[in-house]
């Protein structure tokens, strides 16, 4: 704490003193005991104005007090200054306390322009509420959502304050207005659904009597379909009361369930005779993935043709599985084959059968020309040779392709 005492002076007949800028004051009066006491006495009273200041200042920048309270206290302070029975630096005091006041005042402005604008966002959330709750009124069929809605409204509603009292009273009763004409309008709905109901509910015995009809079929894939359009149509049906939609939904199930449970054994009986039907086909493509192809083409082959026989014999196996088994035969199958084209193409010509046979062909055409025209015979002379051109252009192109 500083020496306020510096500040004050007490004179011979007890009279206490403060110094100011504009000179000394009488603050009180000392004759309780020696001066040094007196001005410690009146110093206190100065600290205590201090703290004060110290206080007013700390909650006015924290934010925690009102900038209007504090711009008062610090008014009142100030004020008090003049005449105050203290000793201190009472001029540092008072400039402290104009800063002060700015700030305050500063803070106050923000204070009133901030609850006006607060005033006018209040309005403007109350008004949007208002205008929210008139559309729900006039045009929402969601009766739970837009009712749950309406409450909620009302509870926000409760919660925003500031808004003129007769404008506040105006924007209420259009909110009023707005709920009870959605109840009336709810209201009218659900005596119309009941009528809906009853019409709902022959809709229904009808789509009951349907289902129990197909139950007992054995047109798997025809009849599922037909009790997924049932239930299609269910879905899109209205809802009977709630007993009788109860009991009409127990049998239109137990009617699909019935259905649903005899395929289902079928199906798992196929099932599993598709996975032994698998297990035969990995057999059999393991047996032709393992054939000696480049060492034995033609015996690869004709064991292959075996094996695809007996593929076909196998029957049909799970979809999911299918596609995987023929890429992999298929891809054997056409090794075989480039081995076994490989193979011929690096036959010689002179052990080609297939030229053989094309120049067999050849000589046999020259020989037909050759007694055509030992005949004399134009027409077939003319005949063979085109055959022999024919053959012979045959011949060409297979010897250049070997």
């Amino acid at each position: 704490m500083s020496d306020w005492t510096a500040f004050g002076r007490v004179d011979a007949d007890g009279t206490v003193y403060v110094k100011t800028a504009e000179g000394e004051r009488v603050v009180g009066s000392w004759q309780a005991g020696a001066p040094e006491e007196g001005l410690a006495h009146f110093a206190r009273r100065f600290a205590d104005l201090v703290t004060e200041v110290d206080l007013t200042e700390a909650r006015l920048n924290s934010g925690a007090a009102d900038a209007g309270h504090s711009l008062t206290t610090i008014r009142r302070i100030r004020a008090s200054l003049a005449e105050a029975h203290v000793v201190g630096d009472i001029d540092a005091l008072a400039a402290r306390l104009d800063k002060l006041a700015a700030v305050a005042e500063e803070k106050a402005g923000e204070a009133r322009a901030a609850k006006d604008a607060a005033r006018v966002e209040a309005l403007a959330r109350k008004t949007a509420l208002v205008e929210e709750a008139e559309k729900l009124a006039a045009e929402s069929t969601g009766w739970k959502t837009a009712g749950d809605r309406l409450k909620e409204i009302l509870d926000e509603w409760k919660t925003i304050r500031g808004v003129d009292k007769k404008i506040d009273g105006e924007l209420w009763k259009r909110f009023a207005a707005a709920r009870d004409g959605f109840t009336r309008r709810r209201g009218a709905h659900f005596a119309s659904l009941d009528q809906q109901r009853k019409q709902a509910q022959t809709v229904k015995e009808e789509l009951v009597a349907e289902a129990e009809k197909l139950k007992d079929s054995t047109e798997w894939a025809a009849t599922a379909n037909q009790l997924k359009d049932l239930m299609n149509q269910w879905k899109a049906a209205p809802r009977a009361s709630k007993e009788a939609e109860q009991k009409l939904w127990e049998r239109f199930r137990a009617a699909q369930d019935a259905f649903f449970s005899r395929r289902s054994e079928v199906f798992s009986a196929r099932d599993n005779e598709q996975r032994a039907n698998l297990e035969r086909k990995q057999a059999l493509l393991a047996e032709a993935e393992a054939l000696d192809v480049e060492g034995d083409p033609k015996g690869a082959q004709a064991k292959l043709r075996e094996i695809q026989a007996q593929w076909h014999e196998a029957g049909r196996v799970p979809r999911e599985a299918a596609a995987g088994l023929e890429r992999r035969l298929r891809a054997v199958d056409d090794k075989v084959r480039e081995v076994m084209d490989s193979a011929w193409r690096r036959t010689t010509p002179q052990d080609n059968p297939l030229l053989a046979q094309m120049r067999a062909q050849v000589a046999e055409a020259e020989e037909r020309l050759a007694r055509a025209q030992a005949a004399g015979d134009a027409r077939r002379i003319k005949e063979a040779e085109q055959a022999l051109a024919s053959k012979r252009q045959f011949l060409q192109l297979a010897e250049q392709a070997g």
